[in-house]
Parts: C-alpha cells; sequence; structure tokens
C-alpha cells in the first residue's frame, strides 16, 4: 500500500531493477486517464483495450531495454505512446476517426439541468448534434487539441507534450478551432442555445 505513494520516477527505476510489482502501480495509478484518453479518439471499447495493451507492451519493452530516459514525465511518454498507436491503427485501417456520443464523452456538456422538459431535451441533443458537426469540420490538428483540452481536461502543458508541439502551438490551434467554430456558426446563424 506504501508504493501507492512513491513518485512515477521511483516506480520506474525500482521496475527497472527488477520489481515487477511497480510496474502494476504504475498502470493502476494511471490506467484510467490513459484508456480514457484512447477511447475517446477510438470510440470502441475492444480496440480501445487492445491499443490500451499494446501501449504497455511498448511500455515494457522500452523500460526493459534501458532506453527510457527518465525526466520526470512519464505520463505524458505514456500518453505520447498511445497518441502514435492510435495514429497507427488510423492509418492501418484507411479511415478517420468518429467521435459518437456516449455517456463518458459528451460534446462540451453544455446543459446540466436534470430536470429537463422533454423540448429541452430535444434542444439539447439538437445543440449536442450541431456542436460535433461543427468539431468534426475543424482541420484534424485543431480537433485534437480542443478534445483533449474540452473534453479530457489536459493543460496546455500536457497537450504539448502528447503531440509533440510547443505550448504557444496548442494554445493557437485552440485559438484557431474556436475561431473557426464561431466564424461557421455566424455564417449559418446557427443557435446553440435552448
Amino acid at each position: 500500500m506504501a508504493d501507492i505513494q512513491l513518485p512515477d520516477a521511483l516506480l520506474v527505476k525500482n521496475y527497472v531493477e527488477g520489481d515487477e510489482n511497480a510496474l502494476t502501480v504504475l498502470i493502476n495509478r494511471h490506467q484510467s486517464k490513459i484508456f480514457g484518453f484512447i477511447y475517446s479518439k477510438i470510440s470502441d471499447r475492444d480496440i480501445s483495450n487492445d491499443i490500451f495493451q499494446d501501449t504497455f507492451i511498448k511500455v515494457i519493452k522500452t523500460l526493459k531495454s534501458k532506453s527510457y530516459n527518465e525526466e520526470g514525465k512519464f505520463l505524458p511518454w505514456v500518453m505520447r505512446i498511445a497518441h502514435n498507436l492510435i495514429i497507427d491503427h488510423y492509418r492501418k485501417n484507411k479511415k478517420m476517426p468518429m467521435f459518437r456520443e456516449t455517456e463518458e464523452f459528451s460534446i462540451f456538456s453544455i446543459m446540466s439541468d436534470d430536470s429537463l422538459t422533454i423540448e429541452n431535451k430535444i434542444i439539447r441533443e439538437q445543440v449536442e448534434i450541431d456542436l460535433k458537426k461543427l468539431i468534426e469540420e475543424l482541420p484534424a490538428d485543431q480537433k485534437e487539441v480542443l478534445i483533449m483540452r474540452m473534453y479530457q481536461d489536459m493543460s496546455f502543458k500536457e497537450i504539448s507534450e502528447i503531440t509533440g508541439v510547443s505550448i504557444n502551438t496548442a494554445l493557437g490551434r485552440m485559438r484557431y478551432a474556436l475561431m473557426n467554430i464561431r466564424k461557421v456558426i455566424d455564417k449559418h446563424q446557427i443557435i446553440l442555445t435552448n
């Protein structure tokens, strides 16, 4: 139980030195965030599980080969591996990701009123459908940053580490994504409120 409080860097060091349990602690610690990231891109539980397992196979191989350079960035490093495997998955299947509404993934969750009338429920569903269409029209790099920021509640620092771009580039992509959505809303006079 005391292992749970150990920092990632020490757990990585312990695992490299032969403590198999250290990897279990790391996986348990970061499992939900990594799997949630994968699932938000794939929207298929079985494929997401496969990519999650492949991610940790790569992590294990890298750690066992002692080629991991510990800089206190274990989670962003693992997220980058997962990100690359997601890209590989889409390249292999030659299709672009499609984001579906699920209980875990709701477009901006604009309305949080639990006592919605039937009319408000229909309006809310239409707003979410319209917003989803707008997001899907964004360029891939802008869409990726917007989803990481809005749905996965990631900081721009985390986004920059996972995508491999500077924080300013991530900020710029978010800014352009919002500007592009606003332009389309203004052009087509779309109303996104009830």
